[in-house]
């Protein structure tokens, strides 16, 4: 239950909340299906820019492949403790299948600041020669959620 003095308004995010809640770090769970047909999800980065989501994945991983066979995917960006949600429905984008020193770069490093703090970046310079893909997730639909509008604000 929360304090009196604390304004509780459950309900969709503004647009300035919504970009506020991408912008802190929260772990996105991307789904896909897989060469099967089943749903796959992962723990991913994101990055939060130009309208959708990007995503940088190693070489090796299967989201990215799966990805790359069937566009369909969905992503979920959520917390507990302060009750959000973003919910994105859309269409991956191959901006970049694995490669070194490519546009991935550049949105890593952001990503890895945002994840990690300032030393961030020092995380992927020993992994830098690992190619990696970049993917862009378009949304079709985004749905939000806040239970708590005064901490968004």
């Amino acid at each position: 239950m929360p304090d009196s003095d604390q304004s509780v308004t459950p309900g969709a995010m503004s647009e300035t909340q919504l970009m506020k809640f991408l912008a802190r770090g929260e772990v996105c769970r991307v789904s896909c299906l897989d060469d099967d047909g089943w749903p796959y999800a992962a723990p991913v980065w994101h990055a939060y820019e130009d309208g959708g989501l990007y995503l940088v994945g190693r070489e090796e991983a299967r989201w990215a492949h799966y990805m790359s066979r069937n566009p369909q995917v969905f992503a979920c960006i959520d917390t507990v403790v302060e009750p959000n949600k973003v919910l994105i429905k859309g269409l991956a984008e191959i901006i970049e299948t694995p490669n070194i020193g490519g546009k991935w770069v550049p949105i890593a490093r952001r990503m890895a600041t945002r994840y990690l703090g300032p030393d961030g970046p020092t995380y992927l310079e020993p992994t830098m020669n690992d190619p990696r893909w970049l993917i862009f997730i378009r949304p079709e639909s985004i749905k939000t959620w806040t239970g708590n509008f005064s901490r968004l604000q």
